[in-house]
């Protein structure tokens, strides 16, 4: 089975190493032009890009899909299927109907939850108890397509983004490489997705990340949680940014909203709008990630954060 993969990130990386390691016929791979990384903005390739030279695989990096020589290049590849993880470009129609079993996506999300650019993060951020893969055959909408599977996968209370994308990305590749020969061979059927329980997972804003401690800690804490490791949830302390890493939940203390306490135990908590929250690994501007108790040594009691 000839199979074009198109992805970018750590997410597809996984998934185009298992369709390697389980043999098929990979004649090209597209993923997204090399980027500045790192302290000197050293142009980098994307991890699929890296896996795919590191296999010996074709690579090709165009801007965008629309263009009429990389439809006919694609073309001629005459494959079977398009196999298309976190790519990160639109997939015109023309595109949709170059291969014979058509495109197929791996989505982090049980559709139609979250659609769009960020599920983790928003699974996580909204307090959902599950979430999971679904293997679905594109369309020209966003994520709107048929389901050909879906996998579940319980969100742990103390999963972060990161944790909870290392297991989805495990999740998705193994499911691929099941349903790709069924797929071909008819034994699995697209079945449309549900018209209710639409949500947009929209790409996450830096400027959501900053903690307004007159919230909920409950939701604060899911927050952190979901903007681990990035972009990072973050305060004010004396005007500098101080991140927050770490965070559990509370009870409530009768203290204005962003007031420091520490208590009898020693825990450093922060009055919340509703209970509070006990930090647990914070990060100056410019140092390293420490425990909040660290932290916290020599500030006096009543110290205000989001100042």
């Amino acid at each position: 089975m000839r199979v074009i993969f198109a992805g970018t990130p750590v997410f597809a990386e996984r998934a185009l190493q298992a369709l390697v390691t389980a043999g098929f016929d990979i004649p090209v791979v597209l993923t997204q032009p090399d980027r500045p990384a790192g302290r000197g903005m050293k142009l980098t390739p994307s991890p699929v890009k890296q896996c795919a030279l590191a296999h010996g695989l074709p690579v090709w990096q165009p801007t965008t899909l629309r263009d009429a020589e990389v439809q006919h290049a694609l073309r001629e590849l005459q494959a079977d299927v398009m196999v298309v993880a976190a790519y990160g470009l639109i997939l015109p129609q023309g595109v949709l109907d170059i291969p014979r079993y058509g495109c197929l996506n791996i989505h982090a999300s049980l559709l139609p939850r979250w659609r769009g650019a960020a599920p983790i993060h928003r699974a996580i951020e909204a307090g959902d108890a599950e979430t999971g893969i679904t293997i679905m055959q594109m369309e020209a909408g966003l994520d709107t397509g048929p389901m050909l599977s879906v996998h579940r996968c319980a969100i742990l209370p103390e999963d972060t983004t990161g944790s909870l994308h290392d297991r989805l990305a495990e999740m998705g590749a193994q499911a691929i490489v099941a349903d790709l020969p069924r797929w071909v061979a008819g034994q699995l059927a697209a079945v449309p997705q549900p018209a209710e329980g639409v949500n947009y997972a929209s790409k996450i804003d830096k400027t959501e990340a900053e903690l307004l401690w007159q919230r909920p800690a409950s939701e604060l804490a899911r927050r952190i949680r979901a903007f681990h490791p990035a972009p990072g949830c973050w305060t004010r302390h004396q005007g500098e940014v101080l991140k927050v890493w770490a965070a559990t939940e509370a009870g409530a203390l009768n203290l204005p909203a962003g007031q420091l306490h520490r208590d009898e135990a020693g825990h450093l908590m922060v009055a919340c709008g509703e209970g509070s929250l006990r930090l647990l690994e914070v990060q100056r501007a410019g140092g390293k990630r420490q425990p909040a108790a660290q932290w916290v040594q020599g500030l006096a009691d009543g110290v205000t954060l989001g100042l």
